[in-house]
């Protein structure tokens, strides 16, 4: 006890130099092994789940794209009151007819489309002293001066429209003659009881019911005058008619009966 009483001072000394020592050394264990976690932590690989990005939602904007896409029309010919006004028209028996200005055309009704054709025909044969001679009939419908024209030919003849190639059977009673047609090259055949016919154009008869007028038998090329102003017929085709405005704008009417042949 005397030892301890007169050395404490040196033995409590020696003890904290002991922990201090013990210390140092579970630092440096410590250190040692957080340098080693902190290298596993840099290295180590994180295998977590990764969830998609959802979609966004582009409904509005498609929406508005669409718009874009078709954008908006004014209609300032037929529904509009402020620059077409309400027209009020007379019919045939003095009658008040609405008729609103602009469907003039919308009211023209094509009521008859009839095919216009292109005919050949071996009308007769003429011998005489100078040779063998065919009387071939044209028929051109669609011509303004339809009618009947006669040629005398021979083979080997060319004329406008079709050129004599060969003469089937005996010169004075051909079975059939071979015709070159001028403006397709197509070679046709003609006998007495078979002509050649092809369609070649169309004629319409039109009605305009507030006026109560009808235009019959017209071609392409025709002027139609109805409603206060006068449409150019430009077109015509088995099932409707094409007629230009003043202004120049095309407009095609169909057919209510469709072809009508003859």
């Amino acid at each position: 006890m005397q030892f301890l009483k007169k050395n404490y001072e040196k033995v409590l000394l020696g003890l904290v130099l002991v922990g201090l020592v013990v210390s140092v050394g579970f630092l440096v264990v410590l250190v040692s092994k957080e340098k080693e976690a902190q290298e596993e932590r840099r290295t180590k690989i994180f295998n977590r789940p990764v969830k998609p990005i959802e979609a966004a939602d582009t409904t509005a904007l498609e929406a508005l794209l669409a718009k874009a896409d078709s954008p908006l029309a004014l209609d300032l010919s037929s529904s509009n009151k402020v620059f077409n006004p309400v027209r009020w028209q007379k019919d045939a028996n003095g009658k008040p007819l609405r008729n609103p200005a602009g469907s003039e055309l919308r009211n023209l009704q094509v009521v008859k489309i009839s095919p216009l054709y292109f005919v050949l025909t071996l009308d007769s044969v003429s011998v005489s002293d100078s040779g063998v001679r065919y009387v071939l009939g044209l028929d051109q419908q669609s011509k303004a001066r339809a009618g009947k024209r006669q040629y005398y030919v021979s083979k080997g003849d060319k004329k406008d429209l079709f050129s004599v190639v060969e003469v089937r059977g005996p010169a004075e009673n051909p079975t059939a003659l071979v015709l070159e047609l001028t403006d397709s090259g197509e070679r046709v055949s003609i006998a007495k009881e078979h002509p050649f016919r092809r369609v070649d154009g169309y004629m319409a008869d039109l009605k305009y019911p507030p006026e109560n007028r009808s235009f019959l038998a017209r071609r392409t090329g025709a002027t139609l005058s109805f409603g206060g102003s006068e449409y150019n017929l430009v077109a015509i085709t088995e099932d409707e008619v094409v007629l230009s405005a003043p202004s120049g704008k095309k407009t095609s009417i169909k057919s209510l009966a469709g072809l009508e042949t003859r």
